[in-house]
């Protein structure tokens, strides 16, 4: 019993020593996410996770909630096999469809109600998107051609990076423009990698300080001349907000957004440590009815608190002022994805693990998915088949 005794105490000890090397490592991030992952049954994150960060609220207005107009019986309106069975294998939290301003479907699966917020995940780019051009309006941020470094001096400051020039890292640098950030043209070096627990995504999700991470990114390519989805591209949009107003994203995204929309409930947006920077290239935490008047407002144009112009402009493909003869990615604009389906054009906001706000414009409907996976497309393509699910099976069902 007492040999037991010491071998566990050992095994303690050696536990708790290789956690303090791994703590004070520049991994030290690992903990974290180690805390959030597989030590509650998960390979990474989940959609659920933001009650392991600190946040900061995005408050609403509760004298002013918009009212939801809905379907009497939508939350047993009955959904096709084929639907069903793509929800089912892709862990769904919620399925909601609104078809001219009215709720017509409203489902929730096991974890989630209409009370529990979900991870937004990448969904919020497109709301950082939104928060910029809100700022351009405003005359905070002159245009999206303004240089990042106007805002931060230091982006792209790193030199001696192998295989480059100095000096083409310093023009990538000097070049970079916000709409280079929106539109993922940035030609950052950043792996989009939710796999790896060493590359730099998941240090940006997982570390305690987003910005000294984006301090040590160069720029890589020249801006403008590849598409490459990054996170990091977005982050930078959000240091550049928050420098330009000198207010949070959250505080923003409560005056701005939230509150005039009407949300019924207040959202949050986690943060890289207590009272730190919001993690805006992920993690707005809302209501899915939230989520549902969010994509209702960009339907209707903005609703007059997003200049319709831009939207129109952002949910096209990009055009790149150095490649005007071709778009450069078909499927992305302004932080917009673009699909299309059954001859039906759709936009949306994506997040990891399948987060959607899916806008039909023709049809007169919005469309929300929440929950902890996907099914891409078997031939690679960037729209996924259970997107394609979604749209075509909500259309057939609800949209005639």
């Amino acid at each position: 019993m007492m040999k037991a005794f010491q071998r566990f105490l050992l095994v303690l000890g050696i536990t708790a020593v290789l956690t303090g090397v791994v703590w004070v490592s520049p991994w030290g991030y690992l903990i974290k996410g180690v805390r959030l992952t597989y030590m509650i049954g998960q390979k990474s994150a989940n959609y659920l996770d933001y009650n392991g960060f600190d946040t900061r609220e995005i408050a609403n207005d509760p004298s002013h909630v918009s009212p939801l107009v809905t379907l009497e019986g939508a939350s047993e309106a009955a959904l096709s096999e084929r639907l069903m069975s793509m929800l089912n294998k892709t862990e769904s939290g919620s399925f909601l469809v609104f078809r001219n301003d009215t709720l017509v479907c409203e489902k929730y699966f096991e974890a989630v109600d209409a009370s529990v917020p979900t991870n937004s995940f990448s969904m919020a780019k497109t709301i950082t998107c939104l928060l910029v051009e809100q700022a351009i309006e405003r005359g905070e941020i002159l245009s999206w051609d303004e240089p990042v470094r106007k805002f931060l001096p230091w982006v792209g400051a790193v030199m001696d990076v192998e295989g480059y020039r100095n000096e083409a890292l310093e023009e990538n640098a000097k070049a970079l423009t916000l709409r280079h950030l929106i539109t993922m043209t940035a030609g950052l070096d950043w792996n989009e990698s939710y796999v790896s627990p060493f590359g730099i995504t998941a240090k940006a999700y997982y570390g305690s300080d987003i910005e000294a991470t984006m301090r040590q990114v160069p720029v890589v390519v020249k801006p403008g001349e590849v598409f490459e989805y990054q996170s990091g591209a977005t982050q930078l949009l959000g240091l550049v907000l928050e420098q330009a107003t000198g207010k949070h994203l959250a505080e923003l995204a409560s005056d701005r957004i939230w509150k005039p929309l009407g949300a019924e409930a207040p959202a949050t947006w986690s943060l890289d440590k207590e009272n730190g920077r919001e993690l805006n290239f992920c993690c707005f935490n809302a209501r899915a009815r939230d989520f549902g008047r969010l994509g209702l407002m960009v339907m209707h144009h903005g609703d007059g608190l997003i200049d319709s112009g831009f939207l129109a402009m952002a949910q096209r493909p990009f055009v790149s002022a150095n490649h005007p003869e071709a778009p450069r990615f078909l499927n992305y604009g302004h932080s917009f994805w673009l699909g299309e389906v059954d001859g039906v054009k759709f936009s949306y906001f994506q997040g990891l693990k399948g987060q959607y706000i899916i806008l039909i414009p023709s049809r007169g409907m919005v469309v929300v998915r929440t929950g902890n996976g996907i099914e891409r497309d078997a031939n690679g393509g960037k729209v996924y088949t259970c997107v394609k699910t979604y749209v075509s099976e909500a259309m057939k069902l609800f949209g005639r």
